[in-house]
């Protein structure tokens, strides 16, 4: 059986001024792909994950999400597919420092309407099947860099996304804890079978993926 589309780049071109930073990317993305973008700081792999994740639009080409184009949609129609399909996990966390670890990972549930004790027993289903619930009641700031990390992964799981976007997770982190976190994201993709795309700048390291692409001068190569 022919595994299904869920994200279609054809010949996306994106500028900034003078600055050609995509020329032309194909890509497409098969349900249960894990996807590693490698590439030089500077490259187009932020500029690449915005516009999969409907955070940014492309200049030229054509995007498909799900087997729907998205290049006409309104920003609400956007957002409400962003926010119920797309897991986003950032180079600096993005943790809110007032909330605990539980609330961090309930902000996306209560933006998506859930009710409250329902956010919370999803909330605490998730660090349990982590195995991070001893940190439900912590503060961001009292956390280890690695931990952070690990409780960014988990929120953005928190909408049961069919896609993680993930930029640069391990770059913020040691090497023991990037290859944590990569064990984490094999298991929710190998397990859950989440579609994740993460960047990285390490253009040698051994990742866990099923796909492997390179983007320089603004084109992507799998390699």
């Amino acid at each position: 059986m022919a595994l299904y589309s869920l994200i279609e780049l054809v010949n996306v071109w994106k500028s900034y001024g003078a600055i050609d930073v995509l020329r032309g990317v194909n890509l497409n993305v098969k349900e249960g792909d894990f996807i590693s973008i490698r590439g030089k700081s500077g490259a187009g792999k932020t500029t690449l994950l915005k516009i999969m994740g409907l955070l940014e639009a492309p200049d030229g080409g054509k995007l498909k999400l799900f087997g729907r184009a998205v290049n006409g949609l309104s920003d609400d129609e956007r957002s409400e597919l962003r926010l119920h399909n797309i897991g986003f996990i950032f180079q600096f966390f993005n943790l809110i420092p007032s909330l605990t670890v539980l609330e961090n990972i309930e902000l996306p549930l209560a933006l998506a309407g859930v009710g409250g004790r329902e956010r919370r027993r999803r909330a605490c289903e998730l660090l349990e099947y982590f195995g991070l619930k001893s940190l439900a009641e912590r503060f961001p700031d009292t956390l280890s860099g690695g931990e952070r990390q690990r409780v960014a992964i988990i929120r953005a799981l928190a909408n049961s996304p069919k896609i993680i976007l993930a930029d640069e997770p391990t770059s913020s982190i040691d090497d023991e804890n990037s290859q944590l976190l990569m064990e984490l994201l094999n298991k929710i993709n190998g397990e859950r079978r989440v579609t994740i795309i993460l960047t990285t700048t390490d253009l040698y390291e051994r990742l866990p993926t099923n796909r492997d692409f390179m983007l320089k001068d603004g084109r992507l190569i799998e390699r």
